[in-house]
Formats: C-alpha cells, sequence, structure tokens
C-alpha cells in the first residue's frame, strides 16, 4: 500500500482505485491517513457483492463502511455467481434484486454508491450472474441513482451489440459510477481471471468507449484495471508507466 500510493502520487496520478484485502492488511485507518497524506483521492473500493455467500449481507454493510471511511462515493459491486450445486440462474438474479433492496438504503446513509458492475458471461457461473449492461441498468432502476449505479468495464461489456444504447440511457439515468479500462487479448490463460490485456494490445475500441462515455457526460474517474500476470512481475514503476503511456495512447 505505502509503495503503490506513493508512486502513484509522484507519477502525477491524483486518485486511485483500492481493494479491500490489501486495505484489511495494511489497516483501515491507517490506509485512509496515507492517502490523504498522498493528497489522493479513493476513486472507488473493490469489491461488495458475491450475493450467493450466506454472508453477504454483513460482509456488505461492512464493505460500504469501508468505503465511507477512506472517502471514496463507489463501491464496486460484483454480484456473484451460482450457489454450489445449484442451477438456478433466475433465482440467483433475484437474490441480487433482494439485497440490493436491503443494501441500497444503508449505503445512501452513508454516503456511497453501489456500483453494480456487469461482468462477461463466462464469469456467470462462478462470479458474476449480470452480464450486461441492460441488465445491471434494469435492476438499479427501482432505486435512486445516488445509491445505485452501474459500471462501464471495456474489458466485459465490448462484445454487446447493444452496450452503445445501454451506455446512452445509463447516462440518460445519471447512473454511471465509474468508467474502468482494459483490453481483450486471446488466447485467453487457464483461469482466465488473469487474461486482461495491456491498453492498445488487444481487440477492444477503447477510444470509442472513451468518447461515448464523454457523450453522455460523464466526468468522473477513468480507472485502468487490468489483471495480468505479466503485467503483475514487472516493478511497479515501471508497470505504472506503461499504463500511463498507453492511456494516453489509446484512451486519452
Amino acid at each position: 500500500m505505502p509503495d503503490l500510493l506513493a508512486g502513484c502520487a509522484s507519477a502525477g496520478v491524483t486518485g486511485v482505485g483500492l481493494w479491500r484485502e490489501p486495505v484489511a492488511e495494511y489497516g483501515l485507518a491507517r490506509t485512509a491517513k496515507l492517502v490523504r497524506d498522498h493528497g489522493l483521492a479513493v476513486t472507488s473500493l473493490c469489491r461488495g457483492g458475491f450475493f450467493q455467500q450466506p454472508d453477504a449481507l454483513d460482509d456488505n454493510r461492512r464493505a460500504i463502511e469501508e468505503a465511507a471511511a477512506l472517502g471514496t462515493p463507489v463501491l464496486c459491486l460484483v454480484s456473484g455467481g451460482l450457489p454450489d450445486g445449484s442451477r438456478d440462474l433466475d433465482g440467483a438474479r433475484s437474490r441480487v434484486a433482494d439485497l440490493l433492496g436491503e443494501l441500497a438504503p444503508y449505503a445512501g446513509e452513508h454516503g456511497v454508491q453501489l456500483a453494480l458492475e456487469p461482468l462477461h458471461p463466462m464469469y456467470c457461473s462462478d462470479r458474476c450472474v449480470v452480464s450486461t449492461l441492460a441488465q445491471a441498468l434494469d435492476m438499479a432502476a427501482p432505486f435512486p441513482s445516488a445509491q445505485v449505479g452501474v459500471m462501464v468495464d471495456t474489458y466485459h461489456l465490448w462484445w454487446d451489440p447493444d452496450v452503445w444504447d445501454g451506455m446512452a440511457r445509463a447516462g440518460a439515468e445519471g447512473r454511471i459510477s465509474l468508467f474502468q479500462v482494459a483490453d481483450w487479448v486471446t488466447p485467453l490463460p487457464e483461469g482466465v481471471l488473469t487474461g486482461r490485456g495491456m491498453l492498445g494490445d488487444g481487440r477492444i475500441e477503447l477510444r470509442r468507449f472513451r468518447e461515448a462515455v464523454d457523450a453522455t457526460g460523464y466526468t468522473g474517474p477513468i480507472e485502468v484495471e487490468i489483471f495480468n500476470d505479466e503485467l503483475w512481475a514487472m516493478p511497479g514503476p515501471d508497470a505504472l508507466a506503461l499504463a500511463l503511456s498507453r492511456y494516453a495512447q489509446h484512451v486519452a
């Protein structure tokens, strides 16, 4: 955590998305102080969700409290997959909607927006039963936009022919919580989770996404979120410099 925050500050990066596990390891209060000391903003906290777990309600309440303590307005929600042994996809999606109903007012009380993130359909069974932006928007619709929004992640949505209409709808409803960028490269590695490509190395029209998000009136943060073993093996400053260079070339 100290290396991350110092590196971002020295590179002129003004905001950083954090994950709950490293925050817990370093300490919630210590992390919040260190972020302030470096003059940074926490653009999001990842992640809540995984609603198939028995303790999901309590865990997500804790995640909301952690987001508020870090001063971030956005808690990323990855809805979770099917419970062990289940084939009831409709039931899993209904549970997401039910728990959103429980959590949205609590998030609102803490000044945190729940950002429902649709993931690529290959993750539907184990990580996320919400696969399209339209599905996420339909689930968010019953709640005030200040309480529940949606995330636009190029890696997860580039394949969807309806994504452009979905982004326009999300903008009109004021529900774009966060915009994340990564590229799609193949072949995917075993396990697929760490298969995200560096910006410009894959098949996604990254600047088209950026322009479509801009057209909605969104002016919030843009996060580069890349899970990639080769990138993670690089020294932190080198990885950050590469990400910033590719962002300027392919997104900005």
